[in-house]
């Protein structure tokens, strides 16, 4: 073997060794979630994480046969700590769009429900189209396909963004909104709540596509193809399996995977 064939095969072997070394056997899968979004994923009493992402996720490490490892991450930063290796998922109710994939992948969906306006019982409003809404102050989580909703299809209300959930709805409680947007689930779920007395789902909206995409996915690193592969052979395994159906009906009294 000549010098020159000696140097090519060892560089071979080199590259080969480092490749091994970065490969994943996916023994443990640390699933990010924002832990502030009931009912799909919250923060009990106890400091226990809850929610049907959860619920979804337990599930899915289950049928993959690797470790679930939790860890919260606020909703604005959640996509960057993805991408930094703070967690190797996103499993936070996240829609899955063609903003998003420009810098991460996804999962096939987990599940679709839509976008709902939620007002004071006293309103004004009778509807919800862009005339109904023009001049009123909506409320809408920041970063968000439901905040992308309102700028594109009622550009005559005003759009006020906040942080969480939690404090979209506490400014709807006291008074400081004319109405809001989340998930429908999300909505109907608060009204149940003492704050939630105070207001009423307006309207449903029908999701724009462009918007909103195929539904909710599990957000991974665009490296790691082997672990979205993973991702989508478990959803497939319970939804067959009826394991989703046990979740879903834990919490709903509809099937959430959509149509």
């Amino acid at each position: 073997m000549s010098f020159f064939k000696r140097i090519a095969l060892a560089a071979a072997v080199v590259v080969m060794a480092a490749g091994a070394a970065e490969a994943k056997d996916w023994t443990v899968v640390r699933m990010g979630t924002e832990g502030a979004y009931p009912p799909f994923n919250y923060i009990d009493s106890n400091g226990e994480l809850k929610g049907f992402d959860i619920d979804i996720g337990k599930a899915l490490c289950e049928a993959m046969k690797v470790k679930c490892e939790w860890v919260t991450q606020d909703w604005d930063g959640i996509i960057p700590a993805l991408q930094a290796g703070k967690f190797d998922t996103i499993i936070a109710s996240m829609s899955i769009t063609d903003e998003r994939m420009k810098q991460i992948d996804f999962s096939n969906k987990y599940y679709n429900s839509p976008p709902a306006i939620v007002t004071p019982k006293d309103t004004k409003m009778t509807g919800a189209t862009a005339d109904d809404m023009k001049g009123a102050v909506i409320g809408a989580q920041t970063s968000t396909t439901h905040s992308q909703m309102i700028e594109k299809h009622f550009p005559g209300a005003e759009l006020k963004l906040y942080p969480t959930a939690e404090e979209l709805q506490l400014d709807l409680e006291n008074g400081r909104l004319d109405g809001a947007i989340d998930d429908v689930i999300v909505i109907k779920d608060w009204l149940k709540t003492d704050a939630g007395a105070c207001c009423k789902v307006l309207s449903t909206l029908t999701p724009d596509p462009e918007i909103y995409g195929p539904g909710a996915g599990i957000g991974v690193r665009k490296e790691d193809a082997d672990l979205k592969e993973m991702l989508n052979k478990a959803i497939d395994q319970i939804r067959a399996d009826g394991t989703y159906k046990k979740i879903n009906d834990a919490y709903f009294d509809f099937d959430v995977y959509g149509g």
